[in-house]
Order: C-alpha cells, then sequence, then structure tokens
C-alpha cells in the first residue's frame, strides 16, 4: 500500500478522469460565469466587456438586497425546522421500546421523494385563502383567524420556506437517525449505569457524537435555503410584486425575463460566494469546536 500511495504517476492516472469530469462540469462553467458576468450580454451575442459595471448596478438595487434578505430568512426557517425536528423524530425511531420504527422511518422519509412540484401543488391547496386545509382547520377549531397565506408581502416568504422544510425533513431525519445508529451501544449502558437520564445521556453522548453530522445538516440546509429558487417559482412566481425574490429567483428573471444575462451572471456570482463564505466559515467553527474538545 505504501508503494501504491507513493507512485504519482499512478495516483495521478487514477485521479485524471474524475479530475477531468470535474473541471468540466464544475469547474469551468463557475469560471465562465464569472467571466461572462463582466459582460453587457444577451445570452446569444458575443457581448459587450463593460467592467464592474454589472456589480456596482447589483449592489445599487435594493431587490438585490431584498433577495439577500429573503434567502438568509428561509435558510434559518428551514435550518432550525428542519434539524430540530429531525433530531426529535430521530432521537424517538432510535428507541426499543418505540412500536412500528419501520413505519415510522417511511412516513417521515416519504415527502423527500415526491416532486418538487406535487409538494407545492399540494400546499397550494393547503395555503388556499377559501378552501384551503389551514384556514379550515381555524374555522373547525371556532376560531375567526384566517389569513391569505401566499399573498402577503410579509409572510409568504416564511410560508414559502415552510414547504421546503417539511419535504426535506426527512433527509435531514434519514442522515441523523444514521448517525445515531452509528454510536456503539455500550456508551449509553455506561451512562445509564452511572445513573444518567435517558435525556441526559443524549445530551453527553449523542449530541457532541452527532458533530460531523450536524455540520453536514447545517451545511446542505443554509446553502439550499440561500438558493432556493423551485418553490417559489411554482408558488407565487416570486410575488406578491417581488417580494418573495431569493437571489437565485433575481438571477433567473434577469437573464430569462430581462434577457440580460451578464446582470444575472453577476447574482449568480454573488450566490457561489455566499456559499462558499458559509461553507469555510462552518468548517471554521466546527473545526475549533472539534481542537477545543480535543483539549
Amino acid at each position: 500500500m505504501k508503494k501504491f500511495y507513493g507512485n504519482k504517476l499512478a495516483i495521478a492516472v487514477f485521479t485524471l478522469p474524475a479530475l477531468s469530469l470535474f473541471s468540466i462540469m464544475v469547474f469551468y462553467p463557475i469560471i465562465q460565469v464569472f467571466y461572462k458576468s463582466f459582460f453587457k450580454w444577451n445570452g446569444l451575442s458575443a457581448g459587450t466587456f463593460i467592467g464592474i459595471d454589472n456589480y456596482l448596478r447589483l449592489f445599487d438595487d435594493k431587490l438585490f438586497y431584498l433577495s439577500n434578505k429573503n434567502g438568509f430568512i428561509f435558510a434559518a426557517v428551514i435550518t432550525v425546522f428542519q434539524i430540530s425536528v429531525a433530531t426529535i423524530l430521530a432521537l424517538a425511531v432510535s428507541s426499543v421500546k418505540l412500536r412500528g420504527r419501520n413505519v415510522f422511518r417511511i412516513v417521515y422519509f416519504i415527502p423527500v421523494v415526491l416532486s418538487v412540484t406535487v409538494v407545492s401543488q399540494l400546499w397550494l391547496s393547503i395555503y388556499n385563502a377559501d378552501t384551503g386545509l389551514l384556514n379550515k382547520f381555524f374555522e373547525l377549531i371556532g376560531s375567526s383567524y384566517r389569513q391569505n397565506w401566499l399573498s402577503d408581502r410579509d409572510k409568504a416568504i416564511f410560508a414559502i420556506a415552510v414547504v421546503n422544510a417539511w419535504q426535506w425533513m426527512g433527509y435531514q431525519f434519514a442522515l441523523i437517525l444514521a448517525g445515531i445508529k452509528s454510536i456503539p451501544t455500550s456508551y449509553y449502558e455506561a451512562a445509564q449505569i452511572d445513573g444518567a437520564s435517558p435525556v441526559q445521556a443524549h445530551m453527553k453522548i449523542t449530541m457532541p457524537l452527532l458533530a460531523e453530522t450536524y455540520k453536514f445538516c447545517l451545511l446542505i440546509s443554509v446553502t439550499g435555503g440561500i438558493k432556493a429558487f423551485t418553490e417559489m417559482f411554482i408558488m407565487t412566481s416570486g410575488g406578491p410584486g417581488n417580494s418573495s425574490y431569493t437571489l437565485t429567483y433575481m438571477m433567473y428573471s434577469s437573464a430569462f425575463r430581462s434577457g440580460e444575462f451578464g446582470y444575472g451572471l453577476a447574482a449568480a456570482t454573488i450566490l457561489v460566494l455566499e456559499c462558499l463564505i458559509a461553507i469555510l466559515v462552518f468548517n471554521r467553527v466546527f473545526k475549533t469546536e472539534n481542537t477545543s474538545e480535543g483539549a
């Protein structure tokens, strides 16, 4: 094995295909996005180089700041909802005392395998102001509270975020449950012998040992929230007005509706940078925590 790892030619031969594919499918398009963001370009012609004008215009655009605000709201809602609910359900399902655990595992994961279009249409029916299940529920319990959930400029982004959080909670649930199952049962047996309650055992054993799992869960939920697009495209078309725009939707609208591909690619570049910063921050935070625990 040492002889193999010392053979740089062999390593290059085996890694070159994967690196080539990654460069063609991922790295090269990112470079092109960054390069074309300096052009006034309609997506068809050669385009005109305008330097950083697209970025100056972007940072002077109120819609850019609204889109970023919505992206961070979206990320915060789905992160808190998915990870907290997924953790509670995973802890419950991991208990040997719970009957029908396999049924619950399947039920919690069903929304994940549904298409986003199906889920969005389902929640459009639920949110319907006149016949929707949510308003009918308030009517059923005798409450006069009613809400036009997707037509309120202040609440629309929250309503859409709940849809995404509900659909992908099962994915987070599966990750956290897998992490719990990887922890040796002897740890819990030792904690029980020491007189620890189930809650104390989970706080002192489960949570610390799931640090890497939570790191991954946070990364996919935060970056997924920042680049959210599909739900608002289907459910509100960015509305009412532009109140549910995210940076991804702004990029789409600029490029494919207004024909300003250069401006849209400038927004896409900022989006990539924001996701990259989020990844670096989480890596730094969890690395610091791991270092502190090791010390």
